[in-house]
């Protein structure tokens, strides 16, 4: 049989396939996302899993018409390829290539930008609204994973929905656990018998029947009722969808697309909300990914034959940070950590293995996991949560109102800080600084590389009170830094001492300054470097000292300028009446940064070392003018 991948650009090259063709299709397009992942990186277990799946949604629902919302969105590549992007895929995640989530500016079948979890059942069910209020018979479905629905927003939706009577889907990715044969056949056999006509209709009758027996009707109707749901119990566990006000049909093999359009026909023709149970495999066809899921979750270039990353890793933020901690918390059994399902990305795998007692992974709920953090502080503990910074976000509330207020001892890591590159908008971590800063009772600190995080780390956990330690994504950079002070609660560091420019940067961007420094040292400009280690408190005393020497100073930061370490500099200017000085801030203004790699976005946007230096000498000639 011919390639069928060469005949399919659309879904209407698609929805002409037979379903041999369409079982082969599925083998083909895992091939080709082996092969792009390999080269590109991205996430390659979610997506082999949801092949079928994909290729079902598209050829029975009609696509664009009908709404596919994407819980996180890292699961689309096959969507991506069967709707118009197949020749793009080896431009995946690359700058001005194709993204690795969801985008509308990308293609009107992606009807909704997603890149977080569990957002997709209300984002459905507001789209589904929208269309009963046009009278728009439009279908919406919402594809989530059974990890997602352990967060928050996803059981608020789900608790609206099921009492909304609107027509809105919802198929749950359920990549857990496997299908008994037994169980998941008379499962599925089950909820398509009661979805039928024919026995929605006979069970309503003869329920109006039994009522009508003078004296006992009501009784038996009641005991019935007690009778099927026990039955149901015992044959479909999920009862508890059906309980708030869902129709649930599953499970059903996630590989089989044969039977995967027969449950998606089936649900076409029921009124209300409706949920599909599809289990499927992650890393499927793939076995060193199916072996390995957590590990091909998210994955840089890779040897399709060995599985093994094209680049050796060295030592990350995140190793360094998972190694100290547990060291720290060998001394002291107040020390707890606390992750929101990311306890191998933030490097706290071999904490968990040797204190298994004292780590505790609440599950894709960032909320919930700081205010447990917040009640572990209150009675004695020293949580030390490690989050993602794009992920701190969903957390603002419990920072300010659960920890911030009664200031307690919460040490939160701030885990891909800055720009993280390939994955785009929702997962840059450009935010944390600005909107951590204006919160009361917190302490921010940012680390120039591996020796300082473990030093921070260490003045952290002493600290009775809120902190924020953020650090990027990755290892250190190239350069090698002379010393590395004892870090004191508000005290920033001097690199290298000078008199025409004071350059003050934070975090990452430290090495950053002394690239800059080193560039305009060739044009005769003498810098002098500060490392301000604290966003807060601001070191104001070293810093003021500095400005009053040069009148010249630029900040370098990888965040939003607004609320960041540039704007707390020019509020410092203006606060000491600190006159006649020429003052830059260099970093991200007012935007959501895109896909691409972390250095071809910096270059991007002027926070490459040579183009801080360029600007800087353009400046220096008009202020000589």
């Amino acid at each position: 049989m011919e390639e069928v991948l060469n005949r399919v650009n659309n879904v209407k090259d698609l929805r002409k396939l037979n379903i041999k063709e369409k079982q082969k299709l599925a083998d083909e397009i895992r091939e080709l996302i082996l092969k792009t992942v390999s080269k590109t990186g991205g996430h390659l277990a979610s997506n082999l899993g949801v092949v079928e799946l994909t290729i079902a949604l598209h050829s029975v629902f009609k696509t664009p018409r009908d709404s596919i919302i994407w819980d996180v969105g890292h699961q689309t590549y096959v969507h991506k390829i069967l709707t118009g992007r197949k020749d793009k895929m080896d431009t995946l995640r690359q700058l001005n290539g194709i993204a690795g989530f969801p985008k509308t500016s990308e293609s009107e079948f992606d009807c909704f930008n997603t890149g977080h979890s569990s957002t997709s059942i209300s984002v459905a069910l507001g789209m589904a609204r929208a269309n009963k209020l046009a009278n728009i018979n439009n279908k919406v479905i919402a594809v989530i994973g059974d990890g997602a629905l352990t967060g928050g927003m996803a059981q608020e939706a789900l608790n609206d929905a099921g009492a909304s009577n609107t027509d809105v889907t919802v198929i749950l990715n359920d990549n857990e656990m496997s299908i008994s044969k037994n169980v998941g056949g008379m499962t599925y056999f089950l909820s398509k018998l009661r979805t039928k006509k024919f026995y929605t209709r006979t069970n309503a009758r003869i329920k109006m029947v039994t009522q009508k027996i003078p004296g006992v009707g009501k009784y038996i109707v009641r005991i019935a009722q007690k009778i099927k749901r026990g039955i149901k119990q015992v044959f479909i566990k999920k009862m508890y969808y059906e309980d708030i006000g869902f129709t649930y049909l599953g499970p059903v093999d996630g590989h089989d697309i044969e039977k995967l359009e027969s449950v998606f026909k089936t649900s076409k023709s029921i009124k209300g909300p409706v949920l599909i149970h599809v289990v499927t495999k992650k890393g499927k066809g793939y076995k060193i990914a199916e072996e390995n899921p957590d590990k091909f979750h998210s994955t840089s270039s890779f040897n399709i034959e060995t599985g093994k990353p094209v680049k050796e890793k060295k030592d990350d933020y995140a190793k360094v940070f998972g190694n100290k901690l547990l060291e720290l918390a060998k001394k002291d059994d107040k020390i707890v950590a606390v992750s929101a399902a990311m306890i191998d990305g933030t490097g706290l795998k071999e904490f968990k293995k040797q204190l298994p007692n004292r780590i505790f992974d609440v599950g894709i709920a960032e909320q919930h996991a700081l205010g447990m953090a917040a009640g572990l502080a209150k009675n004695g503990f020293k949580p030390v949560v490690s989050i993602y910074s794009s992920f701190y976000q969903r957390a603002y509330d419990q920072v300010i109102h659960d920890i911030c207020i009664q200031n307690l001892p919460v040490v939160m890591c701030v885990d891909r800080a800055g720009i993280v590159g390939n994955d785009g908008e929702t997962h840059q971590g450009i935010f944390d600084m600005a909107f951590f800063s204006i919160i009361p009772n917190i302490t921010i600190m940012a680390p120039k590389n591996f020796e300082e995080l473990e030093k921070m780390l260490e003045e952290a956990v002493l600290l009775n009170s809120p902190v924020v330690i953020r650090y990027p994504r990755g290892g250190e950079g190239e350069t090698k830094f002379e010393k590395c002070d004892n870090v004191e609660l508000g005290k920033a560091e001097i690199l290298k001492e000078g008199k025409d420019l004071t350059i003050v940067a934070i975090g990452k961007m430290v090495e950053r300054a002394m690239e800059v420094s080193n560039l305009l040292k060739e044009q005769g400009i003498d810098c002098e470097v500060i490392n301000a280690r604290f966003l807060k408190p601001l070191d104001t005393c070293t810093i003021e000292t500095s400005i009053r020497k040069t009148r010249n100073v630029i900040s370098i930061e990888d965040g939003i300028l607004r609320g960041g370490l540039g704007t707390s500099i020019n509020e410092l200017i203006n606060e000491s009446k600190i006159d006649g000085v020429h003052m830059k801030a260099y970093g991200y203004d007012d935007i959501f940064v895109q896909h691409g790699s972390v250095a071809e976005l910096e270059k991007l946007n002027g926070l490459d070392a040579k183009s801080i230096a360029l600007s800087i000498q353009i400046l220096e000639k008009l202020s000589e003018l």
